[in-house]
């Protein structure tokens, strides 16, 4: 006999039922906000593992990454994946040059990675030229946290304004932080064996490495201690800061090669043709004739350059605060019993030292066009300098890093991000804490850091370790001369390229370096940087100097 199925059980049956079929759209409908609740907003983590390709730039030794740790596999790529569930996967690691060569390629064989750095505005505009690269703009507006977007406008609206075409951003910026003026470093155990004060003038530091040289207080052996370590290049290129570099002396005279800057009658010009950079090279060419330039300079790579001042044969360079980590930490390494000290060398009749501003990006990243998660740059960039840097996400691991000095080209994009007056904002927070006007638990993650080398350092100075010298040096020593210092920032006004400069540029810089170091070396007259300069404008430099006003107008 058939049974009956009671009424209450038909009504519990059809509401099971019923709930199994609406689970399935309902589970469906929660994943798919997932993924679009990760794709509109900065913290977003999306359901399941999104993998990008990566063109890598990387750095010398492995970025000095721990053992077994890869460019996919490290503190960083382990925290972007938990946080955001996002891996890389990199289909080219290079540094330096050959890195721009797989970028040159990738971009000629229309074989975009996902995501890639790319090192010049040329690049960046012959990729939007050919539409290569996703328009960033809603990523922008969505996916950087406010803090990221109040880092960017602490540089003024030209950073982004730079990155945008025809209304739409097209590559997110790294930011380069204002790092001052150059300063002078001088073995200071040498200075005190001789009796030497210290310099406050170009002049006083000639005196300094003319006594370096003929007293040998390194016990070198005659005519084997070098002057000043000198690059070729003499000055620095779009206002980025590098050892080795004699702007100082430039600035001392008025001069500002190699930038874009208001001349005397309130025109823009280039630096390098202006009347104060003749005095300036007649100022080089007489220290190099008296030894106090490193007679071997146009021959020396950087290797040379730091092999000089580990080997204890050269006393003197000029460079920026973080000199104290490279070359100065191996250095220190090499040889503990040598003191270095920073001075910040004055440039001005009134006691104040000039500079020019730098350029505030010189990498950019981008976007393969049509990748489905363009806002994956966003959400790396909020991650490793936002949540990490500020949040303290993954302390003990990053600061493991910090203190193990990894690079930060061991990072998937291997840039910084961060305030324009990053630099005295940390070294007002590090005295703070290290003074007791507040705790340590107030730094943030990058600070903390650093605090605590400082602190070691200064627990017991005697037997700190290289790392922890260079820590307090560069960020406390160093930076306490530029915090304190009577400074004139001289604007340079123009990073860009114009028209004539994608044909002509080259030719004209090449002419340049030429010039400025046959002069300097005694193979040209002095006289000559007026046969340079009619030369210049006359090879294009009078139509791109037109332009450049145009554009800065």
């Amino acid at each position: 006999m058939e049974k009956k199925i009671p009424k209450s059980v038909l009504a519990v049956m059809f509401v099971s039922v019923l709930s199994v079929c609406q689970t399935v759209p309902a589970n469906e409908l929660a994943k798919k906000e997932q993924w679009e609740y990760a794709s509109t907003t900065p913290d977003g983590k999306y359901p399941e593992l999104v993998t990008y390709t990566l063109g890598k730039m990387t750095g010398a030794n492995n970025s000095n990454l721990p053992k077994g740790e890869t460019y996919e596999n490290n503190a960083y790529t382990r925290y972007l994946r938990e946080y955001f569930n996002i891996q890389n996967k990199d289909v080219f690691e290079e540094k330096n040059d050959q890195y721009n060569v797989s970028v040159s390629v990738a971009m000629s064989s229309d074989n975009l990675p996902d995501l890639m750095l790319v090192g010049s505005i040329e690049d960046l505009r012959q990729l939007v030229a050919l539409d290569l690269i996703e328009d960033l703009t809603k990523s922008y507006e969505n996916c950087l946290t406010d803090r990221i977007k109040d880092i960017y406008a602490s540089y003024g609206e030209g950073i982004i304004d730079g990155v945008t075409f025809d209304g739409k951003i097209m590559a997110i910026p790294e930011t380069n932080i204002d790092d001052g003026p150059n300063l002078l470093w001088l073995r200071r155990d040498w200075m005190d064996k001789l009796g030497l004060e210290s310099p406050k003038t170009i002049e006083d530091a000639e005196a300094i490495v003319q006594a370096f040289i003929e007293k040998d207080p390194g016990e070198n052996g005659e005519g084997k201690t070098v002057g000043f370590v000198c690059d070729p290049e003499l000055s620095g290129e779009c206002g980025y800061s590098s050892e080795y570099l004699m702007d100082i002396v430039f600035a001392a005279n008025g001069a500002y090669p190699k930038q874009w800057i208001e001349d005397e009658n309130g025109e823009v010009s280039y630096g390098s043709v202006l009347p104060q950079a003749k005095d300036a090279l007649a100022k080089l060419k007489s220290m190099y004739e008296r030894n106090i330039l490193d007679q071997n300079f146009l021959l020396r790579t950087s290797v040379n350059n730091i092999e000089l001042i580990t080997k204890g044969l050269c006393g003197s360079f000029f460079g920026p605060w973080w000199a104290a980590n490279n070359p100065l930490m191996e250095a220190i390494a090499a040889n503990p019993d040598a003191v270095w000290e920073p001075f910040l060398i004055q440039t001005d009749d009134d006691g104040s030292t000039s500079y020019y501003s730098q350029n505030p990006t010189y990498k950019y990243v981008v976007v393969r066009k049509g990748y489905e998660h363009p806002e994956i740059a966003c959400k790396i960039i909020n991650g490793l300098f936002d949540y990490v840097r500020y949040d303290g996400t993954y302390n003990s691991e990053f600061e493991e890093y910090y203190q193990n000095n990894v690079d930060p080209t061991a990072r998937p994009l291997a840039i910084n991000v961060d305030y324009s007056y990053a630099l005295t904002k940390c070294y007002h927070e590090l005295t703070d804490v290290l003074s007791g006007k507040k705790e340590p638990e107030d730094l943030d993650l990058l600070e903390y850091s650093y605090y605590r080398s400082c602190k070691a350092y200064l627990d017991n100075t005697d037997s700190a370790t290289p790392e922890e010298w260079a820590a307090y040096t560069s960020r406390i020593t160093a930076c306490s001369l530029l915090a304190d210092a009577k400074t004139n920032k001289v604007e340079s006004l123009y990073f860009d390229e114009t028209e004539t400069m994608g044909t002509q540029w080259w030719k004209l810089r090449q002419m340049e370096k030429e010039y400025y170091l046959q002069i300097v070396t005694g193979e040209r007259d002095i006289d000559a940087f007026d046969e340079f300069v009619t030369k210049w404008y006359e090879n294009g430099g009078e139509t791109i100097t037109q332009e450049v006003r145009e554009a800065v107008r």
